[in-house]
């Protein structure tokens, strides 16, 4: 197994000659950003970058929790600057390889089928599993910067480049139940060297951060900002201004592997409903040795997932703290508690519904959760409880899911091992999509 220390070296921002490193230019952006949108029949967050040589256009699905970029090299990957990493190179070393060796399954050499190269895992939550072949390599990337902090069509910066930015390639197999035209996904976990942002914060030396902001249209982009606030949106308003905060939870080992966990937890002390507080099992809060129990994000899921017990009590509360004249009506996959939408009124936070506050690791810091994040609409007259019961016995508590975060903008800010979070942008009359940056992506 190789090393996972982090051997430090630099990555260049330039003009690409063939496929060497040449001059740095004059710009140096502070922040980059990717459009994000939910695709409507899966329900993940896809976004697009380009790489390779000749540049391509390459769809992938966002995963937050993740180690790594990988990509589906087995079908239609051509590229005249891809590098294999090679057995015992850095570029091993900082994706923390797991193995080494020759391709012996095709008779001619390809991106994704080398000898003498080193590989490490590729995880696709939509199957549910992972796949420890993934050959590990270097190639060209581009991504928008901003220009600014000015809103309007102005701020948009250029496209900037990373030479030699580190993937990892999976079988075309690898991509089943992402969605149409998705060709891999893009990690940002912590404590990985590979992570998209990590490997974006050396490249262009800035601060190790990035905020999601997910829209909850599937037509409009939202946005992730990667590197140095503010945040803008429309009108000005700055959203990095009033961000509550909470530690990240940092996990030493990741299942089955000796190195530390990718995926983002937090402290959840309690949940009130109406603030009204609810009798829950503490001990299944906290996270314990084995990565069992806890709070964690996921833009893998799209609704937040709740242990069975936990599920049980704040459906009950849920349901004690509705109007009373609004009826609950059979479930609806995979939901369990639904309500005739008939009487269920409106207003500028989403539907009119009880207040749920998650109480994090300090009892005046709370995640709140108003109508627009916890009812869902699933028929013209049903609405239903936007959280579902985890079917696993074994897993997170809590694993906040990408419904809840729409409209919210959750910055990870891996530099000060803190999770910021502005709670429902309503509140401020405006939105995820409501930015210039993503217009036209």
């Amino acid at each position: 197994m190789y090393s996972s220390s982090y051997y430090p070296f630099h990555f260049c921002f330039l003009l690409i000659i063939s496929s060497t490193c040449l001059a740095q230019t004059n710009f140096h952006p502070k922040t980059l950003f990717l459009a994000v949108k939910q695709d409507p029949s899966t329900l993940q967050y896809i976004t697009e970058i380009h790489q390779r040589t000749p540049l391509v256009p390459v769809k992938l699905a966002v995963h937050i929790g993740s180690e790594n970029l990988w990509v589906d090299c087995e079908t239609g990957f051509k590229s005249s600057t891809y590098k294999p990493a090679r057995c015992d190179s850095r570029q091993c070393n900082l994706a923390r390889s797991i193995a080494c060796g020759d391709c012996n399954t095709e008779n001619t050499t390809r991106p994704g089928c080398n000898d003498n190269v080193c590989y490490n895992i590729v995880s696709n939550p939509a199957m549910n599993t992972f796949f420890s072949g993934g050959e590990i390599a270097e190639d060209v990337l581009t991504i928008q910067s901003i220009n600014g902090s000015i809103p309007g069509p102005e701020s948009r910066g250029p496209v900037v480049t990373v030479s030699n930015f580190i993937f990892s390639c999976s079988p075309s197999y690898f991509t089943q139940n992402l969605g149409k035209n998705v060709k891999g996904m893009i990690g940002f976990g912590q404590q990985s060297p590979v992570s998209f942002v990590t490997q974006l914060a050396s490249a262009f030396k800035f601060s190790r951060q990035f905020a999601i902001c997910l829209s909850s249209s599937t037509q409009q982009n939202g946005i992730i900002f990667i590197g140095h606030r503010p945040y803008i949106f429309a009108l000005g308003f700055d959203a990095s201004r009033d961000l509550i905060y909470t530690p990240i939870i940092t996990h030493p080992k990741i299942f089955l592997i000796n190195r530390g966990s990718p995926e983002y937890y937090i402290q959840v002390t309690s949940i009130t409903i109406n603030e009204k507080s609810l009798a829950l099992n503490k001990t299944l809060l906290s996270l314990d040795e084995n990565e069992e129990n806890g709070t964690k994000f996921s833009t893998a899921v799209p609704y937040t997932v709740l242990e069975p017990s936990i599920y049980n009590v704040v459906s009950k509360a849920f349901i004690s703290e509705m109007p009373k004249d609004v009826k609950t009506v059979p479930a609806v996959q995979p939901f369990k508690t639904c309500f005739d939408s008939t009487y269920v009124g409106m207003s500028r936070l989403g539907y009119n519904a009880p207040k749920i506050d998650l109480i994090l690791h300090k009892p005046n810091v709370r995640w709140t959760i108003t109508g627009a994040n916890s009812l869902v609409k699933v028929s013209d007259r049903v609405v239903c409880l936007a959280f579902v019961e985890r079917n696993q016995t074994f897993g997170q508590t809590i694993v906040i899911g990408g419904f809840q975060m729409q409209d919210n903008l959750v910055e990870f800010d891996l530099a000060r091992r803190r999770i910021g979070f502005s709670n429902s942008l309503y509140f401020h009359q405006t939105t995820c999509s409501n930015q210039f940056y993503t217009m036209g992506n």
